[in-house]
């Protein structure tokens, strides 16, 4: 790919691929499959080891984009719907191959995702440390509220998002966060700042 042509696929906006594609644009379809495949593909990793079975989960879900592209909405938030729907799509298997140790809901589900230090964002010694100390301490929060960071943070929604994408009130989206960050300053002393200031480079 070009150089222009990568400039171009980094400016173009989401939602504008999004109304490309709802008009038949194939172009505007490939991008966004490129851009949120594998972010998509990790989130549902997120609820079950079987990599095979979330990678169709998630082409299936671009698949029924397609074929129902004329039928699509206006979404403020492309990202949002893409995972919202992997979700719901990860809870219909699951129901139908009870590949999730026969569990009714997602909503009990183990998210299993684990947080990573990004190393080449952290130069100093005693920040590195910091930050691997609260990684760990983030990897052992209760599931949902590791998911509600993960959504936040690493996916950047809001709470109204993270409310509809797990299917739960605005109040109890922001008490997951709440008690999440509660949580680590319990097990983690350390000033609200500096978790804020560090969590950038965990999220």
């Amino acid at each position: 790919m070009h150089t222009n042509q990568k400039i171009t696929k980094s400016i173009v906006e989401d939602t504008q691929l999004w109304t490309d594609l709802k008009a038949g644009d194939e172009k505007a379809f490939s991008m966004l499959f490129e851009r949120h495949y594998e972010q998509l593909v990790r989130y549902g990793n997120s609820f079950s080891n079987d990599s095979d079975k979330i990678q169709d989960c998630v082409q299936d879900v671009f698949a029924d984009i397609w074929l129902y592209k004329n039928n699509l909405g206006e979404t403020t938030n492309v990202k949002a719907y893409l995972l919202s729907s992997v979700r719901k799509r990860i809870s219909r298997l699951q129901e139908r191959d009870r590949i999730f140790n026969k569990i009714t809901s997602t909503d009990v589900v183990n998210f299993l995702f684990d947080f990573s230090i990004e190393h080449q964002l952290i130069n100093d010694e005693v920040t590195a440390d910091k930050v691997y100390q609260l990684n760990k301490l983030i990897n052992l929060l209760p599931s949902r509220q590791k998911e509600a960071l993960y959504l936040r943070y690493n996916q950047g929604l809001s709470v109204e998002q993270i409310a509809e994408l797990m299917d739960v009130n605005y109040q109890s989206a922001n008490n997951l966060l709440h008690r999440a960050v509660l949580n680590l300053r319990k097990d983690w002393n350390v000033s609200l700042a500096l978790l804020l200031a560090l969590s950038p480079a965990i999220l």
